[in-house]
């Protein structure tokens, strides 16, 4: 009885953590109250979009800082290209969620109009892309809290695999409570951001005050090892751009989770495509436009290129030094910005966390992925593939120590590969429509459409040229290496489904495998001559099978003597057949002896009974059973053996058996009172 309660209590505890963990199950018609409206989409889908504001204008001022202070000339005119960029791709997937509104985004574009081979690029693309998001955006949270914080500057990865797990916990509850937890802070970060640019401006050029960032007026000289005349400017300014084109990432995000949202779903996935757009653009080009009214300076190399900083001098990001400047008479509005913005890059992660398992759970369905992968969890999340996402985005923290610098130029190649496959396919797709058309105000539409998706091709495909010229080198290859991986990857799994399926058809046609055959030969294991045996004999009976043996191995002629007493003695009519075991095995005599009655009759089945017994302790399952797992194994792969397991319960086993069992309906009529529940 302790026992019983002992596991009883294991038991409900286990339950009540996991419903702590991820809360009550939902039930399957119960979807449509987990589908998000427009103002929780938003937080949803472009967090890792809106984040990207953080670090891309940063990193555009970093790389032209490599030509001095000089080089900060052209910050606006390569963010102004960033921005047209951006309006092209936010255009062009408008024209991609009316289009395709299932949720397969630039996958389902690619397969339907360019073929599966281009689908799975885009595919094995996206989920390098999706990884890295993860990754990238908690490293550069722990890096931009560690200069608060010195405990997380000390323990990067820890902290960044226990923001994962917190992730990863909170999007197993459900999208809903996904979109509930970070649409506060994200809305805090743009809230936080628009002040800040807004209230420097209004200081600078309406109030008339001075606003210098902390580095304004330290000297910035240029990178002494850097080749900056002619083809090397040249490279610097596209290396610049491409850097800055991380504000692009996460922007394909909400035509891969149209499913998600509301209905009518494509109407509001492209609302909040265009409210990103102008979000993201604004925040972008404020930044930039800050950046330079404040006179800030960053350097790549600080050591080498500031010349006159003040002694101790510390390089924060452009946002700290931003926000301490704009608010420098109001100290909580300085940490409100620093804080949010810190927030906003842990969240960043979540579009991935509802982009990937989507993705996932579309290959599978088209069987380049495992079908676990499909199949949505208790909370109507697709819980596999948010475990599979934080798996790998926690190897690539620990293996690359959490260290932004060294994730970064692994980033952006993905999605500028799946930008360029999508709009290639869109434009297919506006061609085959017209083939069709006749009315000539959807004709004038659909050309329109196209237009927009050709200027996005021309614009993601040369950005694609560039990224993979300057990024190559610095870590582009081990993004391509990865994607290259998952492609045969999805491919040799989509060969192994098909290869089954072939082979379950060829047994429905009417094949070798689906000929009845012409008699049942039925072994029963015998090792002792218990109650289990007795059992597994008895059963065997009932299936009535045209041969009937019982089968011992002799490892130990004492007790095989004795065996073959106690059976002649009871006089059992089933006749029992020793094998010999010069080596003391079991397994391989009793296969011997099957292969050999298969031979001599082929078409003959033979089916193998194997009593079991049914343990409740978890250390018992190691003190039984272990032979007829390993005779069962071996015997699988036998063609024409069919194996059946004939249970015995031990009493331990009582414990975790529900003796309450009610029939279908017996509550209704009455036959299951409140005494036996």
């Amino acid at each position: 009885m302790t026992e019983r309660l002992g596991c009883d209590l294991v038991s409900k505890f286990s339950t009540v953590a996991k419903r702590l963990l991820v809360g009550r199950p939902f039930r399957s018609d119960s979807l449509g109250h987990t589908l998000l409206p427009k103002r929780v989409a938003l937080p949803v889908f472009a967090s890792d979009a809106l984040s990207s504001v953080a670090y891309a204008p940063e990193e555009i001022f970093l790389t032209l800082s490599v030509a001095g202070i000089a080089g900060f000339v052209y910050a606006p005119w390569v963010g102004l290209v960033v921005v047209i960029v951006l309006l092209a791709v936010v255009a062009s997937y408008r024209q991609n969620v009316h289009a395709y509104p299932s949720g397969g985004g630039d996958y389902e574009v690619a397969t339907t109009n360019l073929g599966p081979r281009s689908g799975l690029t885009v595919a094995s693309a996206l989920l390098v892309d999706y990884v890295l998001t993860v990754a990238v955006s908690i490293s550069s949270a722990a890096a931009n809290l560690g200069a608060l914080v010195p405990f997380i500057s000390d323990n990067k990865v820890t902290f960044a695999v226990v923001a994962i797990v917190v992730l990863t916990a909170i999007n197993l509850r459900g999208i809903r409570e996904s979109g509930t937890a970070f649409a506060i802070p994200t809305y805090a970060f743009i809230v936080g951001i628009f002040l800040m640019i807004l209230w420097g401006l209004i200081r600078s050029l309406v109030i008339g005050d001075e606003v210098h960032a902390a580095s304004a007026g330290i000297e910035l000289q240029a990178d002494p090892n850097s080749q900056l005349a002619g083809i090397g400017f040249i490279y610097m300014v596209l290396r610049a751009f491409t850097q800055g084109c991380a504000a692009l990432t996460g922007v394909e995000a909400i035509s891969n989770g149209v499913p998600a949202f509301r209905k009518p779903k494509s109407k509001n996935a492209a609302s909040t495509l265009l409210m990103l757009g102008v979000i993201a653009v604004t925040m972008f080009m404020g930044v930039i436009w800050l950046a330079k009214i404040t006179g800030l300076v960053m350097a790549e190399n600080p050591g080498t290129q500031l010349k006159n900083a003040p002694l101790g001098y510390e390089q924060h990001t452009v946002i700290a030094q931003l926000s301490q400047a704009v608010f420098s008479d109001f100290a909580p509005g300085y940490f409100f910005v620093i804080v949010v913005t810190a927030l906003i890059l842990v969240l960043a992660a979540n579009t991935a966390f509802n982009g990937f398992p989507v993705l996932g759970s579309i290959l599978a369905q088209d069987r380049y992925l495992p079908r676990q992968l499909h199949t949505r969890g208790d909370r109507l999340a697709f819980s596999n593939g948010i475990l599979f996402l934080a798996g790998f985005a926690i190897l690539l923290v620990v293996a690359f120590d959490a260290d932004p610098t060294k994730l970064i130029p692994l980033y952006t190649v993905g999605v500028f590969v799946s930008f360029t496959c999508s709009q290639t396919g869109m434009i297919r797709h506006w061609n085959r429509l017209l083939r069709n058309e006749t009315n000539p105000s959807e004709r004038r539409r659909m050309r329109r459409s196209q237009g927009i998706n050709a200027f996005g091709l021309v614009m993601t495909g040369t950005v694609l040229v560039i990224v993979l010229i300057t990024k190559f080198v610095a870590g582009a290859w081990i993004a391509i290496a990865a994607m290259a991986a998952i492609f045969a990857l999805m491919t040799g799994i989509r060969k192994h489904y098909d290869r089954v399926a072939d082979e379950l058809r060829f047994a429905e046609e009417g094949g070798n495998p689906g000929v009845m055959p012409s008699r049942n030969h039925a072994i029963v294991l015998v090792s002792k001559l218990h109650l289990p045996t007795r059992r597994a004999l008895a059963y065997a009976k009932a299936t009535r099978p045209d041969i009937l043996e019982a089968v011992t191995v002799n490892v130990d002629d004492a007790d095989t003597r004795a065996l073959v007493a106690d059976w002649e003695s009871n006089g059992f009519k089933v006749p029992l057949k020793v094998v010999e075991s010069p080596y003391r095995e079991i397994t391989k005599p009793v296969l011997d002896y099957v292969k050999r009655v298969r031979t001599t009759n082929p078409r003959d089945v033979v089916t193998v009974f194997i009593p079991e017994y049914v343990v409740g302790r978890w250390w018992e399952h190691f003190l039984h059973n272990q032979s007829a797992l390993r005779l069962k194994g071996r015997l699988l792969f036998q063609p024409g053996v069919m194996v059946t397991s004939v249970p015995w319960q031990l009493a331990s086993s009582a414990k975790v058996h529900d003796k309450t069992v009610i029939a279908p309906g017996a509550v209704r009529r009455g036959l299951h009172g409140e005494d036996d529940k």
